[in-house]
């Protein structure tokens, strides 16, 4: 049900369980919802998929588009599992080559959602939830909706860790990349040794940037980088081609250079730009304000019962790579999708 009745000319969606026509702020005709989901990634739209197996009303809400996080991945990005194992609700997921590109993810996604009419409300931030009378009240950009259970999809992208140094909120540090041509003829830094700043530094090298320097906490390349990358990177660094620096951390970002403390002392370098690939972590404030507890461990890993992921808190499940708090390594789309029917089985049979 949505209170505000304001804006009518907005987004008009059919929902797939029920058939009633949600017009901008507006539900016709008036009903609660059964669940609402945050978050439109996979995980998210396969807790929707199972929804709408069950004939369960809901929504689905994305302040981005859909599969917001794989949007915002780099133009080039191939990933690390076979396209079978990204497949959702029944529909295959077939790809030129064995590891499916970003392309052919969003491409296979929007499929699924069009073959299932899945409700969604993209671009619809959600600003407060509340309970009020056993159900949700879940206040968004756009409307007040009610829902007897809330699912949290929402994944890790959109917080990244800072390095917390002077000079981070210049232009010209970037937390998130999407191609090289921008940086072509340019001095870059690229902050971080796992995978997409792995990623980052070898396109960088290959699209004609001026130099490529990379600088390292650890004092070796990520473990986990990509069986097919990981020689590459460490062929590209001793042949002098990237600049790596290890056991290094910056300490000042100014307009025309990066200030960064070495095993052999502080140095400073020419720089134009800094991509800060340091990695993300979930959206633990939406946690919180949902009363979502957590474990007492260094990933701050949120309570939930393993054979239906329902969390600490009453009505709130949660799904995907989130249930692993700052461990975002854990989850997977390949071994979270199982979560969707553990959830939606739970909530059909209470």
């Amino acid at each position: 049900m949505i209170e505000n009745e304001n804006s009518l000319l907005a987004n008009s969606i059919w929902s797939a369980t029920s058939n009633k026509k949600i017009i901008g702020n507006k539900v016709m005709p008036s009903q609660d919802f059964d669940i609402v989901i945050i978050g439109a990634g996979p995980i998210g739209l396969a807790c929707s998929i199972e929804a709408v197996n069950k004939n369960l009303d809901h929504l689905i809400f994305d302040k981005g588009c859909l599969v917001n996080s794989l949007y915002r991945y780099p133009m080039n990005m191939t990933f690390f599992s076979t396209s079978d194992k990204l497949e959702i609700g029944g529909i295959p997921f077939i790809s030129h080559n064995p590891k499916p590109t970003r392309s052919e993810a969003l491409e296979y996604y929007r499929r699924v959602c069009s073959h299932w009419k899945l409700p969604l409300r993209l671009y619809e931030q959600i600003n407060e939830i509340s309970t009020k009378e056993n159900l949700f009240k879940i206040v968004t950009s756009k409307g007040t909706y009610l829902s007897k259970k809330v699912i949290v999809a929402t994944g890790f992208y959109d917080f990244p860790y800072m390095l917390g140094v002077p000079g981070e909120d210049l232009p010209k540090v970037l937390h998130y990349y999407k191609e090289a041509h921008p940086f072509f003829g340019m001095h870059v830094v690229v902050v971080g040794s796992a995978n997409s700043a792995v990623d980052v530094a070898l396109d960088l090298y290959r699209k004609g940037v001026q130099s490529v320097t990379m600088i390292i906490r650890e004092p070796e390349i990520g473990q986990n980088v990509k069986y097919w990358s990981k020689p590459d990177i460490i062929n590209r660094i001793k042949e002098g081609s990237i600049d790596a620096h290890f056991n290094s951390q910056i300490e000042e970002i100014t307009e025309n250079h990066v200030r960064f403390k070495t095993p052999q002392g502080v140095k400073t370098i020419e720089n134009d730009f800094v991509l800060a690939m340091t990695g993300y972590q979930p959206n633990f404030e939406l946690l919180k304000s949902l009363g979502v507890k957590f474990q007492d461990d260094e990933y701050f890993t949120p309570v939930y019962d393993s054979n239906t992921m329902l969390s600490s808190a009453k009505g709130v499940y949660l799904a995907g790579v989130v249930c692993g708090g700052l461990k975002t390594n854990k989850w997977f789309i390949e071994n979270s999708r199982d979560h969707a029917p553990l959830i939606i089985d739970d909530i059909f049979q209470t």
